[in-house]
């Protein structure tokens, strides 16, 4: 096999951590007419067993993972970061590389906090700077 082909799986954090209760999509899930068929609640637990999780991907041969790390996680209040979730996503990506999976990083796949939703979402101007600090913020 090419050493320089990957091959490998893909999450959203939303869908697959479970608990996402600072995000806009967990807002939506939960109201009482809702269109979604069911709220996320603990999903399949990711976040807990992320380490059971890229073993399997490891033994599945896969070289890859693409993950997404939850925004409304790493500020769930504007401006205000949570490091202790910064350091849970830096232990996902160690963890990815003890088991030979070269992780591939998206900073934002669909859900955002709910702070940014309440100032307009993506269509304030203002978010372009708000995500602009939040990556900042990952890359540290």
């Amino acid at each position: 096999m090419n050493k320089d082909f990957l091959i490998g799986a893909a999450t959203a954090a939303h869908q697959v951590e479970g608990n996402n209760i600072h995000s806009d999509f967990w807002i939506m899930e939960n109201l009482k007419h809702s269109d979604f068929a069911e709220p996320s609640g603990l999903a399949v637990g990711h976040y807990n067993r992320y380490e059971e999780d890229i073993k399997l991907l490891a033994d599945a041969g896969c070289s890859a993972y693409r993950l997404s790390i939850e925004w409304a996680r790493i500020e769930p209040e504007e401006g205000r970061y949570d490091a202790g979730e910064i350091e849970h996503y830096r232990k996902v990506l160690h963890c990815c590389r003890e088991n030979g999976i070269t992780p591939i990083v998206t900073l934002h796949h669909f859900s955002s906090p709910a702070w940014l939703i309440r100032k307009g979402g993506w269509t304030n101007e203002c978010t372009v700077d708000s995500f602009a600090k939040y990556a900042r913020y990952v890359a540290m």
